[in-house]
């Protein structure tokens, strides 16, 4: 049977993750339904009923998500979530929906690469952007009148961390509303909604379906109008998930824990076997206890994550330590079970070095995946 509210926050999250969303057991029924496909739906007589047309609804989302929302706030019953075609999909939902002309949004300077171009995108609409650094609590300056603010913690790809419960008590004192990027965290590393946010989004391509072959977006929120101007976006623009990409998606999530764990302990191994490296500058990993966000990120993540940083000295260093790297791929993305990296200035939108390298921890045993990294940054030497 399906897990009310208050059964799944008395349960640990490897049970949450592979319960989530199932629907109630039909004899003869596989437990997780397969995907639906279809366009319309038999609809005789009046509108009623949850399925009329397969651009707003379809029964595979709708357990999907109900599966993502039972881990973003287990322990409440009026969290609504919706899932688009990409994370990007759901970042734009949440921006365009709750932003008109005159009003003023708060972005990080230090978040995802695409943000600039939603930033003059939000400016050609007549809303006022500013930013300012996620590390230092530094959106705080830049708050005063604003009527949405946008936290990315931890920050990708500098892995900087804000105090969020701090950020959105300044923020709803004002009364502006407060939207948490939980992509790399995911809701067993952080419950934003639980730290006061109005809205916890992500991208479910990365970790939370962890195998690299699908994009997916959510939204997850507990004010009613909010989300219904969420929903009503979706609608508009038509960013909706594939049914098979929802399915894909659902059946992950049962593996979420054993993955999450595994990457997370893996990270700081790796993390702290870098951390002994001469050429390796300015790592970052919020598990490490000297790491500048470890005070911080520990009194509100639950886990650190998967993804490490770090500088190499120069351009060339970096790109023959990735040429070198035998189980880790050359990839842009992260939260995979197979491990990436990539020399971030390569696309020029992040304000790093160019010896920057961002690094997703996956699933290999974790002895392997050291001596592949050692042994990459010793080929590398000049």
């Amino acid at each position: 049977m399906s897990d009310s509210p208050e059964d799944a926050g008395r349960t640990g999250d490897g049970t949450r993750a592979v319960r989530a969303g199932l629907p109630e057991p039909v004899k003869h029924e596989p437990t997780l339904p397969g995907p639906v496909f279809a366009a319309h739906f038999h609809l005789p007589g009046e509108v009623t009923g949850p399925y009329a047309y397969g651009r707003d609804d379809n029964p595979t989302w709708t357990l999907l998500e109900r599966a993502i929302g039972g881990l973003e706030a287990p322990e409440r019953d009026d969290v609504e979530t919706l899932v688009f075609a990409s994370g990007m999909a759901a970042i734009s939902s949440v921006l365009f929906s709750q932003l008109r002309a005159g009003d003023a949004v708060v972005l990080p300077s230090d978040g995802y690469q695409v943000l600039p171009l939603v930033r003059a995108q939000l400016e050609a609409y007549g809303i006022e952007v500013r930013t300012a650094p996620t590390g230092g609590d530094g959106q705080l300056e830049v708050l005063d009148g604003a009527r949405l603010l946008w936290i990315e913690s931890p920050s990708n790809p500098g892995l900087d961390v804000c105090d969020i419960r701090r950020l959105v008590a300044a923020a709803h004192e004002q009364g502006a509303l407060v939207a948490v990027d939980n992509t790399l965290a995911t809701p067993l590393g952080q419950r934003p909604l639980e730290l006061g946010a109005d809205f916890s989004v992500a991208s479910g391509t990365k970790q939370l379906t962890g195998h690299g072959d699908l994009l997916l977006g959510y939204v997850a929120g507990h004010d009613a109008e909010a989300m219904a101007a969420v929903r009503r976006w979706r609608k508009i623009v038509g960013a909706i998930s594939g049914p098979m990409e929802a399915w894909l998606a659902h059946r992950s999530i049962a593996t979420l824990q054993l993955r999450v764990d595994r990457q997370n302990a893996t990270a700081l191994a790796v993390a702290q076997a870098l951390k002994q490296r001469p050429e390796v500058s300015e790592l970052r990993y919020p598990g490490l206890p000297d790491d500048p966000s470890h005070k911080t990120a520990s009194q509100q993540m639950r886990r650190f994550g998967c993804v490490v940083s770090f500088t190499l000295p120069t351009r060339a260093r970096a790109e023959r330590f990735l040429q070198a790297l035998r189980l880790v791929e050359d990839a842009t993305s992260f939260g995979g079970v197979r491990s990436t990296a990539e020399r971030r200035r390569r696309w020029g939108g992040d304000a790093v070095p160019e010896g920057f390298i961002r690094m997703s921890v996956g699933a290999e045993d974790p002895e392997d995946l050291i001596a592949d990294v050692l042994g990459a940054l010793d080929e590398s030497a000049e």
